[in-house]
């Protein structure tokens, strides 16, 4: 997995690629943690654009994220999600949180 990380104007997107499990996601949970400590960004931008597979670990990622970015006044969004994964992210409870975003529109819940 080699992970791509840009931080611009108090933003960090972070963009993901290959397989998220719980060994990819341990090891980017890390670095984000680390980079919102020391960079203190206003968002969090999560590009799933390069991701494969994904099994509950990169919901986990994701919520985790927003838990902390939440506490340092921030936002998350989550962004070029393929459409394999995108049922499952709503179906966890993530486009209630509101993260969830498609060409700049907020998915809306899984009714």
């Amino acid at each position: 997995m080699k992970n791509k990380i840009s931080i611009s104007n108090r933003e960090l997107t972070y963009r993901l690629s290959g397989e998220i499990d719980h060994h990819s996601a341990k090891a980017a949970r890390e670095l984000i943690d680390t980079l919102i400590q020391q960079q203190r960004p206003i968002l969090l931008r999560l590009d799933f654009s390069d991701v494969g597979f994904m099994d509950s670990s990169g919901i986990g990622l994701i919520m985790g994220r927003y838990r902390m970015m939440t506490l340092y006044g921030g936002r998350v969004t989550v962004v070029n999600v393929p459409d394999e994964l995108k049922r499952m992210m709503q179906l966890s409870g993530l486009g209630a949180l509101g993260v969830l975003e498609e060409k700049g529109e907020v998915y809306e819940t899984a009714e």
